[in-house]
């Protein structure tokens, strides 16, 4: 579908620029920190000739591990990463690439399925869908756990 509802502060202000519009931001299902160390694990790994992509193609030993796995991640490429008692608003965002919002922060499921329906908000493409539809999607974050 290439949408999806984000949990966010009731505060939330997602990244602007005034030129190009909203910036990309990727979801994280940790803090950034926890992901760069796992990254630095690997590169570490990766320099001694000890990471199992290495020993699965010898080849790859000489190379550099960023060409292999890409960059250490940024965190200014991640949506912050908030505790659940923080995130209590719902936004929908588009997922066909990193993710830019398509709706405000609404403070329930329902009100952000109301707004989409209301405004003729894009399900995909060309298509809306009807507050029902998307209530169905707006209630799957308000269930899930993860942010």
């Amino acid at each position: 579908m290439g949408r999806k509802v984000r949990k966010v502060p009731p505060d939330w202000q997602h990244p602007y620029n005034e030129s190009s519009g909203y910036e990309p931001l990727l979801e994280l299902s940790e803090p950034i920190e926890a992901k760069q160390r796992r990254w630095d694990a690997e590169a570490e790994l990766w320099r001694a000739g000890n990471h199992p992509g290495q020993v699965e193609d010898p080849r790859l030993i000489g190379t550099r591990f960023c060409d292999w796995d890409g960059d250490r991640p940024d965190s200014a490429d991640y949506m912050p990463f908030w505790l659940p008692s923080e995130a209590t608003h719902f936004q929908m965002y588009q997922t066909t690439s990193e993710g830019t919002p398509i709706s405000p922060v609404m403070e329930s499921p329902e009100a952000l399925a109301r707004w989409l329906a209301d405004t003729g908000a894009s399900w995909f493409a060309d298509a809306t869908a009807t507050h029902d539809q998307w209530l169905r999607v707006c209630l799957l974050a308000k269930l899930s756990p993860e942010q």
